[in-house]
């Protein structure tokens, strides 16, 4: 699952720091972390180091057609994302100043839980996922993976005391994840008019989720925007992200 299932290929150090992550624990257990050829190993064979991109691979590109088939590894999306968003809440994460992504090195499944759990999660987000998403969100711009999201959309490293707040609003517009959006305005009242440092409002992160592939996001947005009788422009242009 973690090989076939993710949204790029993790690099052993990666997969090691995922496989240790336990569902309800508030740190990770460094004893939960296996030597890597314990992990290799433990895929009897079918799945190997990349000699090239030092990532972790199947074997052989039928093998991933076939485990990517739906009904194969039912649920895995929900088991990544949950995965992902209890990594984000442990302790030794949280700890981290938002204002200095040096320590990624340090938790190596750091970046790719704070670039990608939305992509899981838009897939399928039930019961204690979504639970621990809005907890994410709610504190979000106070969030090192707010900050690793932020640099990887505009590809530029925006001096954090000069920016304007990328809020959890922000982010569950942009990943597109329609529940949570109305979850967030329309239950906790976060407001829809707040701009990121570029402007972009999460109605506009919403409207470019919609041109890229279809959510749901910018009606239920338009609809809370409506309720608070506010004007809001709306950039249309392809997102970066």
């Amino acid at each position: 699952m973690w090989v076939s299932h993710t949204e790029r290929p993790l690099r052993i150090e990666e997969l090691c720091h995922a496989l240790a992550v336990e569902m309800g624990a508030t740190d990770l257990n460094p004893e939960n972390i296996r030597p890597q050829d314990t992990v290799l190993g433990s895929c009897l064979g079918l799945a190997v180091v990349d000699s090239e991109t030092s990532t972790v691979r199947l074997i052989h590109y039928t093998l991933q057609e076939y485990l990517s088939r739906p009904g194969v590894l039912p649920n895995a999306h929900r088991t990544l994302g949950q995965t992902c968003l209890t990594y984000l809440g442990y302790g030794q994460v949280e700890r981290l100043p938002a204002d200095n992504v040096s320590h990624v090195v340090d938790m190596p499944f750091l970046e790719y839980s704070s670039l990608h759990w939305g992509r899981h999660a838009k897939i399928e987000l039930l019961g204690c996922a979504k639970l621990l998403a809005l907890d994410l969100l709610n504190r979000y711009n106070s969030h090192i993976c707010s900050t690793l999201l932020f640099n990887e959309i505009w590809r530029y490293k925006l001096p954090w005391a000069t920016a304007s707040p990328f809020t959890g609003l922000h982010c569950a517009s942009c990943f597109g994840i329609d529940e949570i959006v109305a979850a967030l305005i329309e239950v906790q009242g976060c407001g829809i008019n707040r701009g990121d440092c570029e402007g972009l409002t999460p109605l506009m992160w919403a409207v470019k989720q919609e041109n890229q592939g279809g959510s749901d996001a910018t009606a239920r947005t338009r609809r809370c925007k409506s309720r608070q009788g506010r004007q809001l422009w709306c950039d249309t242009t392809p997102a970066r992200f």
